[in-house]
């Protein structure tokens, strides 16, 4: 049964906010390797697009809060609803802002650890995907939520195992410089930390779930 009811406008909207969260882990995804590639033109444009991208997630975001300020829309769940956008809008920012730190930075990451960041940022952006389709299926389907809450938690368990091997990997290598082993974990970090979010909105979706079903 749909949360949304028959309000289909609102509900494409949603559809098209999510889909901006899907496209910003897919930009980030090809800016993020044509960085390690060293294919800096490339990477400009996926960072330009990703900007793009968020605004447009966040002009959706504000419309639909909109609807559901000034609409009799699902009282009972609107809070639920309306900090549920916020935090999928918290992944698409995240993603912006992974790309912005390696422009920030510069940094020049080993080739030794390229496989490693590359199946990080893979496992990152598969967690994303999963609380989004979980997301959709609390506003279409609700019974299919718990599925897609049990892909969002092993692919944020394979970020933290990928993480932290290759955390272990940069500072085994003593020939670098501590700085600069330093910038590498942190970027390894960061990166994580988006999946460890979308564990965050997946908790919460979960309560949202129970207090739908009571």
């Amino acid at each position: 049964m749909s949360i949304l009811k028959r309000e289909l406008g609102v509900e494409k909207q949603i559809d098209s906010f999510l889909n901006q969260v899907i496209r910003s882990g897919l930009i980030f995804s090809q800016g993020a390797e044509a960085y390690l590639k060293g294919n800096r033109a490339d990477f400009q444009r996926k960072l330009k697009e990703i900007v793009e991208v968020e605004h447009a997630g966040d002009d959706l975001r504000r419309s639909i809060q909109q609807y559901l300020y000034t609409k009799t829309l699902i009282p009972e769940s609107r809070s639920d609803v309306l900090q549920l956008l916020e935090n999928m809008d918290s992944l698409l920012d995240r993603f912006k802002g992974a790309l912005w730190r390696m422009e920030i930075e510069n940094l020049d990451i080993e080739e030794d650890f390229h496989e490693d960041f590359l199946l990080l940022i893979n496992a990152v952006v598969e967690t994303v995907e999963s609380i989004v389709r979980a997301v959709r299926a609390f506003f279409k389907n609700i019974s299919a939520v718990a599925d897609h809450l049990d892909k969002v938690y092993y692919w944020e368990s394979e970020s933290d195992k990928i993480s932290t091997r290759l955390q272990r990997a940069i500072f085994r290598k003593e020939e670098l410089r501590l700085s600069h082993r330093m910038l590498q974990r942190e970027l390894a970090r960061h990166l994580d930390k988006i999946a460890d979010r979308a564990e965050d909105v997946a908790d919460n979706l979960n309560i949202y779930v129970i207090k739908r079903s009571l």
